[in-house]
């Protein structure tokens, strides 16, 4: 079998805020949209939500391009919107925005979506981060799909964002996965055997007129309808370029060290779905702060533990691919604390100091909109 190219491409959702008042819009503005477009072309496109847009980077060789387009699209959104008076928010959620209050993209494709899930898309007010690698044989995309599965709630705990929903400490680093759970055909994927199997599930689903195609399945982790590659779609937005990057190099090492496990006759221990949704949800509660279920042991370990355990695990991936201090970042990450964590601390210490709720979340807003600002220079 040749090996996969390991190609990788990233796709992140944005927020846009208003400067006067940190509120989300409720639609765009006239043209707004249309600039983006005259700049980045097919490389930035609306959401369900008209306070959302997302961009996405070419296929890219190497975390160094990653990293330059990912800045670069940052950059050119944040300047687009500022004569509108907006600023750009790299977090999965607003920490006092209410849906109701919102208007959803005027396009056949989110009317249809609204029409079909009702309530449940009209809580979408949420973004989420995708990463792409290049895993082109049909067969291999299907043993790597399964064997990743694993590590999806490491990756979840890395990356929360969204701590706050209408102006409440939800008490989860990440609130857009309980959200995002209401919608059909999400959460972990399933196992297969084969990709021919895969295909034919999902026709049962087209056959019988419930989908259009297998772009709507929106598993954590997923075969891309699009593209030949796995999709992991677990991540929350990191406010920090640094800390997507880091994600994004790491999900690369990981599937690499897998691939490389296949090639000398080995695997990655298949586990039952049961016990990795147990350390999804933990992931979602507690982010990187806590322990989660060591499988082998039938323990709780620190997860700092554990993320050396992967890091050891993908030394040799990470230097292949040149991105050591990339995926080291995460040490990082783990130090300083996740953007839910950071948040967090910002609310509870204007709190602490006598500020009112409304006024400890505003503070949490400017931070979120300075340190994306910041990320872009």
């Amino acid at each position: 079998m040749q090996a996969p190219s390991f190609t990788i491409g990233v796709e992140e959702e944005y927020l846009m805020v208003t400067r006067a008042t940190r509120n989300l819009i409720r639609r765009a503005p006239e043209g707004l949209m249309a600039d983006l477009s005259a700049e980045l072309g097919q490389q930035v496109s609306p959401e369900f939500l008209q306070c959302q847009v997302e961009v996405g980077t070419t296929v890219c060789r190497n975390i160094e391009q990653v990293r330059a387009q990912l800045q670069s699209l940052r950059q050119a959104v944040a300047n687009r919107i500022d004569p509108y008076g907006l600023e750009l928010v790299a977090a999965s959620t607003h920490p006092w925005a209410r849906p109701e209050e919102l208007e959803h993209t005027p396009k056949t494709r989110y009317d249809d979506l609204e029409e079909d899930l009702q309530q449940v898309a009209r809580r979408l007010m949420i973004c989420g981060m995708h990463v792409h690698v290049g895993v082109e044989n049909d067969e291999l995309r299907m043993d790597l799909l399964d064997q990743a599965a694993y590590i999806i709630p490491h990756f979840l705990a890395l990356s929360g964002s969204s701590p706050f929903w209408e102006g409440q400490d939800t008490g989860l680093q990440s609130y857009r996965i309980a959200v995002w759970d209401e919608m059909p055909r999400t959460g972990l994927p399933e196992s297969f055997e084969s990709y021919a199997e895969y295909t034919r599930h999902v026709e049962v689903l087209t056959g019988a007129g419930i989908i259009e195609d297998a772009s709507k399945i929106w598993w954590d982790l997923r075969p891309s309808a699009r593209f030949p590659t796995l999709e992991l779609r677990i991540t929350d937005v990191c406010t920090s370029l640094e800390d997507a990057v880091c994600l994004a190099a790491l999900f690369r090492c990981w599937l690499r060290m897998l691939y490389r496990l296949r090639s000398q006759n080995q695997r990655w221990r298949r586990y039952v779905r049961m016990l990795i949704a147990e350390n999804r949800w933990r992931a979602q509660r507690y982010g990187c702060a806590t322990e989660l279920l060591d499988f082998g042991r039938g323990v709780l370990v620190p997860y700092a533990e554990l993320l050396e355990e992967i890091l050891e695990l993908v030394a040799e991936d990470a230097a292949f691919f040149e991105c050591e201090d990339e995926v080291a970042h995460a040490r990082v990450i783990l130090s300083r604390g996740t953007s839910a964590q950071r948040q967090l601390k910002i609310f509870q210490r204007e709190r602490s100091a006598g500020a009112s709720q409304e006024a400890a979340l505003a503070a949490v807003v400017d931070w979120l909109v300075g340190e994306t600002r910041r990320t872009l220079t």
